[in-house]
């Protein structure tokens, strides 16, 4: 009990996190003086590899220890309705709503908590799980905070798949008021490497 409370209070303080950044984007927006006022930049995560390599690699060329920081992070993870999954596994039992919802809970936690341990030298950021569908989600970030990018990593779906499965990438491309960047990872990058920790000095 006490492993699923600290589940839920980690995702609920997640959902909070942003509101001092919201805060002084209205601030700005309003015309009023709002201290160390950035731009912002939207982050979507998810578990994939190819989410914390976009995350890496936004950190390694936007937020490098010891370089001026021009953007204030957005770190943002979209929690699916425990409804629709078991609606894709065919399960039709709601005594399973709780589990269900509690593991996306879960899951939630550890893509934020393994996102500050990336973002652990970042000075200007804030963190926010919302539940929805991960297109609406992103799209609702970039207008809720003015965001100046949206930067998301490629899952490398096939034609079939993104047809199938729609493409988060493509739709928010279309749909996002600002800057999309899609950050591909190389096939040659493997998960333990780090960007910036194999670069040799001149």
């Amino acid at each position: 009990m006490a492993a699923e409370g600290e589940a839920l209070m980690a995702a609920e303080r997640a959902e909070t996190s942003t509101a001092p950044a919201a805060a002084a984007t209205e601030s700005a927006a309003n015309g009023k003086p709002a201290a160390s006022w950035k731009p912002a930049m939207v982050l979507g995560i998810d578990e994939s590899e190819h989410s914390y390599y976009a995350l890496e690699w936004t950190i390694h060329h936007f937020f490098a220890p010891g370089q001026p920081q021009q953007y204030h992070l957005i770190v943002v993870s979209a929690k699916p309705p425990a409804a629709s999954v078991i609606g894709i596994a065919g399960i039709g039992t709601a005594e399973l709503l709780p589990k269900v919802e509690l593991d996306l809970k879960r899951a939630s936690a550890r893509v934020i908590d393994k996102a500050k341990e990336h973002c652990s030298h970042v000075t200007d950021v804030s963190y926010e799980v919302k539940e929805g569908d991960a297109r609406n989600v992103l799209c609702e970030a970039v207008e809720r905070h003015h965001a100046d990018m949206l930067v998301m990593g490629s899952h490398g779906y096939g034609a079939f798949k993104r047809a199938v499965l729609g493409s988060v990438s493509d739709y928010c491309t279309h749909n996002a008021h600002c800057t999309v960047m899609i950050v591909k990872q190389p096939k040659h990058h493997k998960k333990h490497e780090q960007l910036g920790f194999h670069r040799k000095d001149a």
